[in-house]
């Protein structure tokens, strides 16, 4: 039976908007204040190369916030694109528009999707963060060792990030968007190093622009390669948004090309071959 089924983003999201919590700086003052600013401060590392995880955050006397962590396999995180910032592993998604003013982390008034979260983390992830973009924060972006490093000075708190590349700062493209059908059961196939090895059996869903589905799938095929994000549950079919990247110089004996879990659409669980129905 299905367990999961999320919509395509090309259908709207439910969102509402975040109202700004400093009084002293409205959204209409912010934004003006952002298009006639004489000079943003450089930034020395494109931020929207970069999946910002949260590495540390204390309070204006230096204790840790404690709160925000707890799982370390999705830290809080900022994403950025040349106009936008948001905001995962928190509550429920965050966004807005986002100009880097004297130093300063300006954002429009943020949406969210509206989702009730049991995990009080996670609500005091989403209200920190939120806090913290809407005071207007100060941002500076350093290395350390070599890796990036974000830190924003909010609401008596400094959240401190690790930059991640994203795939499209790997792999040197914007990739393509791609849509895999992932067969519940896998299958065996051959590898070097591995004589048990079983793969994934997917193969290609097409999409119109309305968000439905179109034309024929393709074939199955077995893929011999990971794809990056993606954990497959056996007996759980998928279809995956995934990104294809070409890569430039491929490992001897490897796949020429990379595949990255973008979402997953819709999830099934499937009654194991020869199964009765109940």
């Amino acid at each position: 039976m299905k367990i999961a089924l999320l919509l395509l983003p090309l259908a709207l999201v439910a969102c509402t908007p975040t109202p700004d919590a400093d009084t002293a700086a409205s959204p209409a003052s912010a934004a003006t204040a952002a298009s006639t600013a004489a000079t943003t401060t450089p930034a020395t590392t494109n931020l929207a190369d970069y999946h910002w995880q949260l590495s540390d955050a204390v309070d204006a006397h230096q204790q840790r916030l404690d709160g925000l962590f707890g799982n370390a396999s999705s830290p809080l995180q900022l994403d950025f694109s040349s106009d936008r910032v948001s905001v995962r592993h928190a509550c429920n998604n965050i966004s807005g528009g986002y100009q880097v003013v004297d130093g300063h982390l300006v954002t429009t008034p943020l949406v969210q999707t509206m989702m009730a979260c049991a995990e009080p983390a996670l609500m005091q992830r989403e209200a920190t963060i939120k806090a913290v973009l809407q005071t207007h924060p100060a941002l500076s972006v350093t290395r350390s060792a070599g890796t990036p490093q974000l830190v924003l000075t909010g609401d008596g708190k400094t959240l401190s990030f690790t930059g991640q590349p994203t795939a499209e700062t790997r792999y040197g493209s914007a990739g393509t968007i791609e849509f895999l059908e992932v067969a519940a059961a896998t299958t065996p196939c051959h590898h070097p190093l591995q004589p048990d090895a079983s793969c994934l059996k997917v193969r290609a869903l097409h999409y119109g622009e309305n968000g439905l589905r179109e034309g024929e799938p393709g074939d199955w095929q077995t893929l011999a390669q990971p794809i990056e994000g993606y954990t497959h549950q056996p007996g759980v079919r998928n279809v995956l948004r995934v990104k294809r990247y070409t890569l430039a110089q491929p490992p001897a004996d490897a796949s020429s090309v990379a595949y990255v879990l973008d979402m997953v659409v819709e999830s099934e669980t499937v009654a194991p071959e020869g199964a009765q129905p109940r």
